[in-house]
């Protein structure tokens, strides 16, 4: 038993925000490095959580003896080389999503990490809501009867304005973009609740807002998508039958943030919120009737997206299972579930490049 896991970061964005809060709150972890391409945020980062080490070398904070879990949360197209490296080193991983820049990329690290004796983890953390993994089990138990159609809508105004400054989640090379980042987490959700696996997608990626300007005050393209839409259809499995599925991503939409997944069945309806809050309703006219879950809670001074009391929840389970040097963390999306994931972002670019639908063997 391992009384004490020692917390590497890479990145000082979401981690700062969320992952760092959250795992201080955990007993038996102890944050121990951050690294950042800037000096000062890894400087100020470490003092805050009381980290005795910082660096701009990401990979001092991989090799330091103290770590044991690396959080990689810098943008995919430095997941790949920072995994391989945790890996080699043996060091347990929770990466960002998306996972890689490419199914490829994704595959390299999955087979890299299966044979080792680590945690190999996508932070696929609303599956750790307690209203979402309520409403599985009710998804499950044949709640709704057989499912369907499967809907998403995302909803956020918050690259709305086209004064927000031009950086990587413009860049398509950097692999930013609404569909990465916010259908990564959907395509995740429906195989989860589903059991199913998306066999045809057609998608529609638009950037709204074509320039933005730099920190040097250049004006530059955007290149990546601000929504992004996506027409489903499931493979067969226990609960779905010819199912169907609707996702609606925009992040310019007004007039609030809304994160919403529906699931509509032979016998019913079921409606998860951004919270974990759980709705159902029978299959006749009426209306949602809430059902009771618990509403984890969040960190301080973040906005109420709903993804930090999921978080709040993953990252004991994370501490708990590399102190009992377990490999396996049930509800946990793992590098192979990350791999999935990504051959379907792969067929939603290619279809949005082509006008076409795709196929997608997994």
């Amino acid at each position: 038993m391992k009384e004490t896991v020692g917390i590497g970061f890479i990145g000082t964005g979401f981690a700062r925000r969320v992952q760092m809060p959250a795992f201080a709150a955990c007993a038996g972890a102890r944050i121990v490095s951050v690294s950042s391409a800037n000096l000062e945020n890894a400087r100020s980062a470490a003092e805050e959580f009381g980290a005795a080490h910082f660096t701009v070398d990401w990979q001092k904070t991989i090799s330091h003896p103290n770590v044991d879990l690396v959080c990689i949360t810098t943008p995919p197209n430095l997941h790949l080389e920072m995994a391989l490296n945790a890996v080699d080193q043996g060091k347990h991983i929770l990466c960002e999503k998306p996972m890689a820049m490419n199914a490829a990329e994704a595959e390299e690290m999955t087979r890299a990490a299966a044979d080792r004796p680590i945690l190999a983890l996508i932070d696929h953390e609303l599956r750790f809501q307690p209203g979402r993994q309520i409403a599985r089990k009710m998804l499950r138990d044949g709640a709704i009867g057989r499912v369907r159609h499967a809907k998403a809508i995302f909803q956020a105004p918050h690259r709305g304005s086209p004064d927000i400054r031009w950086n990587w989640w413009s860049d398509r090379e950097a692999g930013g973009g609404a569909l990465g980042a916010i259908g990564s987490h959907i395509i995740d959700s429906f195989r989860w609740f589903l059991g199913s696996p998306i066999s045809t997608l057609t998608c529609q990626l638009q950037s709204h807002i074509k320039t933005r300007i730099d920190q040097a005050g250049t004006a530059r393209v955007v290149t990546t998508d601000d929504e992004a839409n996506l027409l489903l259809r499931f493979a067969d499995a226990e609960i779905t039958d010819d199912a169907t599925g609707l996702v609606s991503i925009s992040m310019l939409e007004y007039p609030r943030y809304q994160n919403r997944l529906e699931f509509y069945g032979s016998e019913g309806a079921l409606r998860i919120d951004h919270r974990g809050d759980v709705f159902i309703t029978g299959a006749e006219p009426g209306e949602w009737r809430e059902v009771e879950v618990e509403i984890a809670d969040s960190v301080p001074d973040y906005g109420d997206t709903g993804f930090p009391r999921g978080f709040v929840k993953f990252a004991p389970k994370i501490i708990e299972a590399i102190g009992k040097g377990e490999r396996v963390i049930e509800n946990a999306a793992t590098f192979a579930d990350g791999l999935y994931v990504q051959k379907v972002l792969d067929a939603a670019r290619a279809s949005s490049d082509r006008g076409c639908s795709f196929s997608i063997e997994v």
